[in-house]
């Protein structure tokens, strides 16, 4: 069996006195493809800022390839994980090759700078995502969209064990949605890059993923395939709605 790349056991996370994630345990193997879904305020992107070190858990444990992830400095987790986020503000100018090119940071020599390896990952990330067209602009400019690809990008360009993205599909239109969540599917599956996505459309989630976690009131109410995770009562129970407002896939996920 592949080893866990990602393990939380037990973990409870809060903001002050208020608890978002209460005793929650995971593993992700390496090269998974794994949607965290559930309504707002579940703790899903709350999940994803303790993956990553960016809060720290009242209890419990999570750890990132076997090591602690609280042991890690910034610099070693994002040789790791990349993080896709749900927004970004970008507070000077800056072209859109230069934002690619921050994902190559992690793996820079701090006095010799980007070596030709990173600048053919910068490349690469750039015509892999289809960004080309926007080279040469102020990232501040573009659309919502356009600037999501763009991080997308550089998270591509980072060469990271794991991929994290939340919300990746929030800004874009639906042949962007599709496109984007085809990317994920052949960085999982060509590069071995496991994948951890927040997602709010359960169609999107069911069709792209074969694995979903169902997160509600801070805890995991299921764990499994689509059809096993999003049946009629769970759907109307956790979400309050119908289950025919959600289009599950007839097979499994691409």
């Amino acid at each position: 069996m592949t080893e866990p790349i990602v393990e939380l056991d037990w973990v409870t996370v809060a903001y002050r006195d208020r608890v978002v994630l209460s005793d929650v345990t995971l593993s992700i193997a390496a090269g998974e493809r794994v949607a965290l879904i559930g309504p707002n305020g579940a703790g899903k992107s709350t999940l994803l800022s303790a993956m990553t070190g960016l809060l720290r858990p009242v209890s419990g444990r999570i750890r990132l390839a076997g090591t602690p992830v609280e042991s890690l400095d910034r610099l070693d987790v994002a040789r790791r994980m990349a993080v896709v986020p749900g927004a970004a503000n970008l507070p000077f100018a800056t072209r859109v090759e230069e934002v690619v090119a921050l994902g190559r940071l992690p793996h820079e020599d701090p006095l010799r700078g980007a070596r030709p390896a990173d600048k053919a990952a910068i490349a690469a990330a750039i015509e892999r995502v289809g960004v080309g067209q926007l080279m040469g602009r102020d990232a501040r400019e573009l659309s919502l969209g356009e600037r999501q690809l763009v991080l997308i990008a550089l998270a591509v360009a980072q060469s990271a064990q794991v991929l994290v993205l939340d919300e990746p599909t929030v800004h874009l239109d639906l042949r962007h949605q599709v496109g984007a969540m085809e990317l994920l599917v052949d960085l999982n599956e060509r590069d071995g890059t496991t994948v951890i996505a927040v997602l709010h459309d359960l169609s999107l989630a069911a069709h792209f993923f074969p694995r979903l976690v169902l997160l509600d009131a801070g805890r995991v109410a299921a764990d499994g395939p689509a059809q096993d995770v999003l049946t009629p009562d769970r759907i109307r129970d956790v979400f309050g709605v119908d289950s025919s407002f959600v289009r599950l896939p007839a097979t499994a996920p691409v």
